[in-house]
């Protein structure tokens, strides 16, 4: 239970709640104790009628007296259970919502390494399936867990009082009933830890094979992912068939022994009334109630011992990555403001996953309102450099400073909220695209998104959808052609208004025409404001105030176009190539 002491903290936030809802439970179950005694008493009077000690009317008297008794009874033990259902049940979705903002909040804050390192079904899994187990331990286990100690703490005292050696014997199997549960539910713990572990791999395999079904059906890899299906459905089914056959044996062997207190009930109370050891036989009666009574609580304790278990489980695996901490901090609680001069001082960068060293001893200085070009070949570091700069990873050695200030003693919410970056793999919601293009602002107008889309050169193409700008995109912007997600995203940072933009080949898939309208527009609207390009193409590059080429994470050139083309070298070798449409 160790694990699921997170979640003290939310029943203190619902404690109200709880204790009334506790309140009401024991109320509800006082009340459904009421009814075996007034069958018992029914009984009596039956028998006192036949023995002549009462008269009919007496007798018709006391029965409807009773039965409106029991009526009366019943009916505020419903209402009772209903409102009791009202208060805990409702807290179990309160700590579902608030435990699964936590988690979610908890996501937002680690660093692209943490991502890199788990997959993306795992993710969704533990803030979907081990939630919803986690809250059927918050609501339904408590709820069911109070009523049967309520009905235990108040029906077994009863039964020693109406008839101690009766009681004794009915309740002879309970311990019996108590051991078998202990010994079962350590392996439901073991069996349901791997059925939570396999839901994720599950969720995992079918999210990739979703996410990546074009390159399924390209390279005609169905039948090998039906197969693979299959072998991991088999997993599933033979670990949620070991769980299930030990959860089987809970109900079957709570009936049997409920049964044998019957036996118990009847025989033994049977013998005491033959021998006037009990006054009546509604005393038998009643004690069959109480058993049958105890049924449901008895049998349910197996089940809210899977459920403690699984909940258990699940929250361990929320707890581990509620635990990890995140790499990237925001060490300054007050905002500072950003004006954009760069400066890398013999920065180098490795990546923890591959020990890839992306950058080595890199030093370069960018004023504020300059445009940078960055250019290399795959791999050399042009893209870590924009990564850095917009603090998805810190530096291996080295300092970055913002307008002289390292970035760790800048506030990183200012930091990034002063930058519009544009990945080259553009990443657009499912949702219209004027609210992909409103991520930028969240007030923008619908002016100032068509604004911004006629600058990124997108706008002719919007206007040529049936719903133009209330068009709903797939997954991922799946719905647009390449150049057009770019486009998108440019317009996207263009409506951010930052202090800096970075540009990471946002132009790769947009035909030259294209490209070079874009440029101007960037080179107006970028005016005062930093730019950092990345790019494989020199037309993207050549009208920047600086160009920095990189090789192997190092600085192999830095000038002008001018400066660069007047001299050999890489630069004006892949500008000659481009110029004669070599590349």
């Amino acid at each position: 239970m160790k694990e699921l002491k997170h979640l003290n903290k939310y029943f203190k936030k619902y404690w109200f709640k709880l204790f009334l809802g506790i309140l009401i439970t024991i109320i509800a179950r006082i009340f459904s104790l009421i009814m075996p005694s007034y069958v018992n008493k029914s009984i009596q009077v039956v028998e006192d009628f036949m023995s002549n000690v009462i008269t009919l009317t007496d007798a018709k008297g006391m029965l409807l007296q009773y039965i409106l008794i029991i009526v009366g009874a019943a009916i505020l033990s419903g209402l009772f259970t209903f409102l009791m259902r009202q208060t805990i049940i409702n807290v179990s979705r309160y700590i579902e919502y608030d435990l699964k903002n936590e988690v979610f909040d908890h996501y937002q804050l680690l660093s692209l390494n943490f991502y890199k390192k788990n997959r993306i079904g795992d993710l969704m899994n533990r803030i979907s399936e081990d939630i919803n187990q986690v809250r059927l331990y918050a609501g339904p286990a408590i709820m069911y867990g109070i009523q049967t100690l309520t009905l235990f703490a108040c029906l077994i005292p009863l039964m020693f009082i109406k008839a101690p050696t009766l009681a004794a014997y009915t309740l002879l199997p309970l311990p019996v009933l108590s051991v078998l549960i202990y010994q079962i539910s350590k392996i439901i713990h073991k069996r349901s830890t791997k059925v939570q572990e396999f839901l994720s791999t599950l969720s995992t395999f079918t999210q990739e094979s979703f996410s990546g079904v074009a390159v399924i059906k390209a390279y005609s890899l169905e039948p090998k992912i039906n197969s693979e299906l299959k072998d991991l459905a088999q997993e599933g089914k033979d670990t949620s068939m070991a769980l299930a056959k030990v959860n089987a044996w809970f109900f079957p062997l709570m009936i049997l022994l409920i049964g044998i207190s019957n036996i118990f009930v009847i025989y033994i109370g049977g013998r005491q009334y033959i021998n006037g050891q009990i006054e009546s036989i509604g005393i038998i009666a009643e004690f069959i109630l109480y058993v049958n009574m105890l049924t449901w609580p008895v049998a349910i304790v197996g089940w809210l011992t899977s459920i403690i278990q699984r909940a258990e489980a699940s929250q361990k695996r929320i707890n581990e990555f509620l635990k990890e901490e995140p790499s990237i901090k925001n060490e300054v609680a007050q905002e500072t403001p950003i004006h954009g001069d760069i400066e890398f001082k013999n920065v180098t960068f490795t990546y923890e996953d591959t020990n890839i060293t992306a950058l080595n001893n890199v030093s370069f200085t960018i004023k504020a309102g300059e445009t940078v070009a960055f250019l290399g070949k795959t791999g050399s570091g042009k893209s870590t450099i924009l990564d850095l700069v917009a603090r998805l990873y810190d530096v291996s050695s080295g300092e970055i400073l913002i307008d002289g200030v390292p970035l760790q003693k800048l506030n990183l919410n200012s930091l990034r909220s002063s930058i519009g970056a544009v990945p080259q793999d553009a990443f657009l919601f499912s949702d219209t695209i004027e609210n992909n293009i409103r991520f930028g602002n969240e007030n923008a107008s619908h002016d100032e998104i068509v604004e911004v889309a006629k600058k990124a050169v997108v706008h002719k193409n919007i206007q040529g959808f049936a719903k133009k700008y209330n068009t709903i995109l797939g997954e991922r912007g799946i719905t647009l052609s390449g150049g057009q997600k770019q486009r998108v995203s440019i317009a996207r940072a263009l409506l951010k208004d930052p202090k800096i933009y970075l540009f990471d080949d946002c132009l790769s898939a947009v035909d030259t025409e294209t490209e070079e309208e874009i440029l101007n527009n960037l080179k107006r609207e970028s005016q005062d404001r930093t730019t950092l390009i990345v790019s494989h193409r020199v037309s993207s590059a050549k009208n920047a105030d600086k160009i920095i080429v990189l090789e192997n994470g190092t600085i192999l050139q830095e000038g002008t176009h001018e400066e660069l083309n007047n001299v050999d070298g890489y630069y004006k070798e892949l500008y000659l190539n481009q110029l004669s449409g070599k590349e």
